[in-house]
């Protein structure tokens, strides 16, 4: 299996509230200063991990003009963070907490956040309950309303109980799952999704996730609405905000977007075509447009 991840981060492990060893990447600006600018915070989707961010951290700690440190997380019962033996404590009022945890651990007392998926509902918690943690805020295809049909795909696809035999069968696996609404991806940005989705065990890969998140999926009906965060939302009108919305998503509505916008006239919108749930951030022209952002931003 290729490593993709071969250094560019300082691996670092905290402590939860309630005393689980949870697992950050830090990815520092090295021989050239940040000046001061602050940190960005990466905030990973419903079974996803560091590893998303790996290619954008280190573009954006490595930026020869405006470098700044990024830490990205992963939340617990993911990744290289333990499991939960108590199942329920997957949720997002206690994943919040993990967070607010890890800044205070880490030693951020503001910083620019950018949430995919689930990491993007956190923000919408910490933006009503901790807004002095925030400087600005990108979310990567999420907003207060999670359209059913996309949610189930994702438990549909998470549930399937397909296990690759191999790294080749993984990359196959990702490509049948996400192909039709990926249009944009070559074959290397599978390999590379899966080696992100996947940790190796003995030469197999093997889902990075506890079991358990996926399980939680069945028993959510679907025939009925999904709450919603629009009072949450509101209090991140307060900040900088920018939304990445793939050309092909099922979960973000456009008259979702379009009603964040109404509600926050100076967000920016930008859409990444041909990727659908969730956008890969490093993909097409999104890290020139998260610099623009970056650079309005302390």
């Amino acid at each position: 299996m290729p490593d993709t991840d071969a250094g560019g981060f300082q691996e670092r492990f905290y402590t939860s509230s309630d005393g689980l060893t949870l697992y950050a990447r830090d990815y520092q600006p090295g021989e050239t200063a940040s000046g001061g600018r602050l940190p960005v915070i990466c905030l990973p989707g419903l079974t996803r991990n560091t590893r998303d961010f790996h290619p954008l951290a280190l573009l954006l700690s490595r930026d020869m003009t405006a470098p700044r440190q990024v830490i990205a997380l992963d939340s617990r019962g993911r990744g290289k963070s333990a499991l939960d033996e108590n199942k329920a404590n997957y949720n997002l009022a206690i994943e919040a907490g993990d967070i607010v945890t890890a800044c205070a651990t880490l030693g951020v007392e503001r910083a620019i956040f950018i949430g995919t998926s689930r990491g993007g509902l956190i923000l919408h918690l910490i933006a009503a309950t901790r807004p002095d943690l925030l400087e600005a805020v990108i979310l990567n295809d999420i907003g207060p309303v999670v359209e059913a049909e996309g949610l189930a795909r994702i438990r549909d696809y998470l549930n399937s109980g397909r296990r690759p035999e191999d790294w080749h069968a993984a990359a196959d696996i990702v490509k049948e799952n996400h192909g039709a609404s990926f249009t944009a991806l070559e074959e290397e940005d599978w390999r590379e999704m899966a080696l992100a989705l996947y940790r190796d065990v003995g030469g197999r890969p093997v889902a990075d996730f506890d079991p358990a998140i996926a399980e939680a999926l069945k028993s959510v009906d679907l025939s009925q609405p999904l709450p919603d965060l629009w009072a949450q939302f509101d209090s991140l009108c307060r900040f900088p905000l920018m939304l990445i919305r793939g050309e092909n998503t099922s979960l973000l509505s456009k008259e979702t977007a379009d009603e964040m916008a109404r509600r926050h006239p100076s967000l920016i919108l930008h859409a990444a075509e041909g990727q659908g749930h969730a956008p890969l951030l490093h993909h097409g022209d999104i890290p020139t447009a998260i610099r623009a952002f970056l650079a309005s931003c302390r």
